[in-house]
């Protein structure tokens, strides 16, 4: 863990169906959120769809931003899958990782943001 600025991940201010405000990036629909930074998660970046769910390459900026734990969001009721090739990656990066409704995840990503944990996540604001 580390104290600089320069890794602590923005916090999630408010979430509603189809909307989140992150601290310092305003409001949007879908976030990725890293060490340092946050930005809007487009799907169509990497052809994500509900079914099969979140793959390896939407998680591949996170690895890359040296996350200790990743905080993937499945939406409001669990709507969007998560690839096992996704699990994988996350196992073979010896990456802490939670896989939990999007209140749930909300919840859980500020807990370890307060922690100083270098954390990052995938949040659906729907489905």
């Amino acid at each position: 863990m580390k104290n600089n600025l320069h890794f602590i991940s923005p916090k999630i201010l408010s979430f509603s169906w189809g909307s989140m405000e992150v601290e310092g990036y305003g409001v949007g629909k879908d976030f990725k959120l890293y060490p340092g930074g946050a930005r809007s998660w487009d799907w169509s970046e990497t052809g994500t769809e509900h079914s099969p769910g979140i793959q390896p390459e939407d998680i591949m900026e996170l690895i890359e931003k040296e996350c200790e734990v990743i905080v993937l969001s499945r939406g409001v009721y669990s709507g969007l899958g998560v690839m096992d090739s996704t699990i994988r990656l996350l196992e073979k990066n010896k990456i802490q990782y939670h896989i939990l409704d999007t209140k749930r995840a909300v919840e859980v990503y500020n807990e370890l943001v307060n922690e100083n944990f270098r954390i990052g996540g995938l949040f659906h604001s729907t489905c």
